[in-house]
């Protein structure tokens, strides 16, 4: 369950636009991150789909999320990359890419949507942008960005999108693109059904 067989030079590692940086989250993000994820909370907990984060979730909460994901990411199990402003002052969002063997994944039902079929894809993308972001559009730009840098790092194989069906802002924007429903995935503890695009 995941990406060890990639060799370092192997890992998207870096993307600067005029607008935002991406590059892998570090356990010294914390205090940035948790400024975005708590502006955004109403609009993760549907997207998490696990109540996080509460309203009672506190910065040294998040520093174990983040320990935990920069952990995760060297270890090449699975990565995540903060969105920070050009000069890094402001944490605008995050993505994360999971295998397709990842626990979120082998405990759940997926349904194929037509003749697909999951071993087919190698990775699997799913992004938030603060909400203070989403009207300006932000959303959009990132995914745009990140088709055109991922799909340059072959290494990484077949890209699924992932939202969640009660995001409906996400689902409109991936809706709009020429990326296609593939499949639909459901997990016992979570309401929503999730929508993956390829």
């Amino acid at each position: 369950m995941s990406f060890t067989h990639l060799a370092p030079s192997d890992v998207p590692d870096r993307l600067v636009t005029d607008e935002f940086t991406l590059r892998p989250i570090v356990a010294s993000d914390v205090a940035l991150d948790y400024a975005a994820v708590m502006e955004s909370k109403e609009y993760l907990r549907p997207w998490e789909q696990t109540g996080w984060p509460a309203d009672d979730f506190t910065l040294e909460d998040d520093r174990t999320d983040v320990e935990m994901l920069e952990q995760r990411h060297v270890a090449h199990r699975a990565f995540t990359y903060t969105m920070m402003n050009p000069d890094e002052t402001e944490c605008l969002g995050c993505v994360y890419i999971l295998p397709p063997d990842a626990r979120h994944y082998t405990e759940a039902r997926v349904t194929p949507v037509g003749g697909h079929e999951w071993q087919s894809y190698d990775a699997l993308v799913s992004f938030w942008v603060r909400t203070s972001l989403l009207p300006s559009g932000m959303d959009e730009r990132l995914l745009d960005a990140l088709r055109t840098w991922l799909s340059q790092h072959g290494n990484l194989g077949g890209l699924l999108f992932v939202t969640n069906e009660q995001v409906t802002q996400q689902v409109e924007l991936l809706d709009r693109t020429d990326l296609r429903l593939l499949f639909t995935i459901d997990k016992p503890t979570h309401e929503g059904t999730y929508l993956v695009y390829g």
